[in-house]
């Protein structure tokens, strides 16, 4: 089974209109709501591609409420852990001349709370995959991420790390399965800045080196990277058209690659598929589905 693992989602709510007017009343073209969280992407993306998976984190409130039972509606299963107090985020998205993100901070986190959730983590085992996809929340251990990984470790659980910084450093030592640092990313953790291909497989044969098993990079128009554990070095690249919503792109990305490899244990494989579905969710309104995957792997 793959389970996803989203701290802090979010109920994003996306407006559109044709520039953005600060300081004045604006009008919208258009309103979606998204349910969003890296976590919460992946799984809506599996489940899109026919991949069963459970999604674990928080919710809160009235707003969470509302988040969980719209996703159940749409087939994907959670085991959420509501919280006692405060609300799950509304965060604002806007599609204008330029896109502005809003995000807010979200419920606080207790410790018995964060103790439930490590409960449940007692039913992965040998095979099982566990997706840790973006921030750890402020009112959350910031070594949340290694506390999973060690008490999981010597299962045979297969671990995809999605995050930046310290936070994908120190994962490192449990060696996942994949890590998904994009181009950016990829500079930071070594405070250089990423200008080719060549820079990206140094960059990441070296994070290979500390102990991650694949190393995937994602690189926005200039497609991605992978760095195999069989020891070969992969690239495709990506459509040529402007992106209408970037939102997404890269969970999308992550969770292509795993149902890629699950189903056909074929590291290229899963790379064009993780590609297909980067490209399907920024070439949309919203996040990629099995349609647009199916045409767009075959333009890759």
């Amino acid at each position: 089974m793959i389970y996803t693992v989203t701290f802090n989602p979010a109920i994003d709510y996306t407006v559109y209109m044709d520039m953005l007017k600060l300081g004045e009343i604006n009008r919208t073209s258009k309103e979606i709501i998204y349910f969003g969280g890296k976590g919460i992407t992946v799984s809506t993306v599996l489940h899109n591609l026919g991949i069963d998976n459970i999604a674990l984190g928080f919710i809160a409130g009235f707003t969470g409420d509302y988040l969980q039972e719209n996703i159940n509606k749409s087939g994907i299963n959670t085991d959420f852990i509501k919280l006692k107090n405060g609300i799950t985020r509304i965060n604002l998205k806007v599609k204008a001349d330029l896109e502005t993100d809003i995000n807010t901070q979200g419920p606080v986190v207790g410790d018995d709370e964060i103790e439930l959730f490590f409960e449940k983590l007692d039913v992965l085992k040998k095979d099982d995959i566990l997706v840790l996809a973006g921030s750890v929340p402020s009112t959350m251990p910031d070594n949340i991420y290694e506390k999973i990984m060690e008490k999981l470790q010597n299962r045979g659980i297969k671990f995809i790390v999605d995050a930046a910084n310290d936070l994908l450093i120190k994962s490192l030592k449990y060696k996942p399965f994949m890590i998904k640092p994009n181009n950016k990313e990829l500079g930071e953790i070594f405070n250089v800045s990423i200008e080719s291909y060549e820079d990206v497989v140094l960059y990441a044969k070296e994070l290979q080196e500390r102990g991650a098993v694949n190393v995937l990079v994602s690189r926005g128009k200039d497609g991605a990277v992978l760095i195999g554990e069989n020891g070969k070095i992969y690239s495709v690249g990506s459509i040529d058209s402007k992106p209408k919503n970037t939102t997404g792109a890269g969970d999308s990305m992550v969770a292509g690659f795993i149902a890629g490899y699950i189903l056909t244990n074929n590291l290229e494989y899963a790379l064009k598929l993780g590609s297909a579905c980067g490209n399907a969710t920024a070439l949309s309104d919203g996040l990629a589905t099995k349609d647009l995957v199916d045409k767009y792997i075959n333009l890759l």
